[in-house]
């Protein structure tokens, strides 16, 4: 049987797999789980890069820019997906953190894959974002080849703005593109082009590594504690309050006072706790920092 297309990584076939529908269940969960070991491996050599990426993407960001990831299919999902979880997790503003999917909305749910074949579509999406100079472009695809992403790419380009790639192909379209390319080679799939398993792994890794890095840089981080949480539940609620009392070891009772007179703003009702101050001096202090707690308590 011949090999499909040599030239993509992607695409190549995995010779640990070519007989996988005769193996028993155990050997095929077996071969899966020792391919998604590369994953991690292939990630750590892309750590400079992604330094890069979080490092102007912070400074960016202190400026009134914001983070637009924009891809197809399973790469565009885990875009969606990372920016989703920006918002309770770091209390981020609306629109700060923004997913583009090729296909909108419908296509997070129902594949849509001729919607990729299209970079004036592209083009069109992220020009709908109104990009301002410090918005940092993060396109992502597996074979770094998908023309939704670089007609996206090339239309943010025109605009000046800072562009990171992520792909999973060695010198891709892409990573041509843009002023930092995140590349991790996992190798050929499992399963023959089926980049939503070693390759999708890998760009939620790195995805979560670049915006939880970013955040932490901005502020939203205390020890390793979500200081910036959005408590919209019970449980996020409680969780709050079990952090107030980590950071400063105060009862459960003057937590849940305190937390209640700064309206659930965890940092605002901390420093209210230990500076022994009202929410308007607490909201001035924390601006005065950057929103940094580190920088307040010391």
């Amino acid at each position: 049987m011949a090999s499909i297309n040599k030239k993509l990584v992607t695409e190549k076939r995995n010779p640990k797999s070519t007989k996988i529908d005769e193996m028993k269940t155990e050997e095929i969960l077996s071969v899966i789980n020792s391919e998604d070991k590369k994953v991690a491996k292939a990630v750590e050599k892309e750590i400079k890069n992604i330094k890069k990426a979080v490092n102007i993407t912070v400074e960016n960001m202190r400026n009134n820019g914001r983070i637009i990831y924009i891809g197809a299919g399973t790469s565009g999902r885990l875009g969606i997906l990372d920016a989703a979880e920006c918002k309770p997790t770091f209390k981020i503003e609306d629109g700060k953190v923004i997913g583009i999917l090729a296909g909108g909305k419908e296509a997070m749910f129902e594949s849509k894959e001729n919607v990729e074949d299209d970079k004036k579509l592209g083009a069109e999406r992220i020009s709908s974002y109104d990009l301002n100079k410090n918005d940092t472009v993060f396109g992502i695809t597996a074979s770094g080849r998908t023309p939704f992403v670089l007609g996206a790419v090339k239309e943010a380009r025109k605009n000046n703005n800072f562009i990171v790639g992520l792909s999973c192909t060695e010198n891709s379209k892409l990573s041509r593109l843009c002023d930092v390319a995140i590349s991790p080679i996992v190798g050929p799939e499992v399963l023959t082009g089926s980049t939503r398993m070693k390759a999708g792994t890998a760009q939620k890794m790195v995805l979560n590594m670049f915006s939880t890095t970013v955040m932490i840089k901005l502020g939203k981080v205390y020890c390793n504690l979500m200081v910036d949480l959005n408590p919209q539940n019970e449980k996020l609620r409680n969780r709050a309050q079990e952090i107030f009392n980590i950071i400063t070891s105060a009862n459960k009772t003057d937590a849940k006072k305190f937390l209640e007179k700064a309206n659930y703003n965890l940092k605002e009702a901390i420093v209210m706790y230990e500076k022994n101050i009202n929410r308007d001096e607490a909201k001035k202090v924390l601006k005065d920092n950057n929103g940094i707690l580190r920088n307040v308590l010391g």
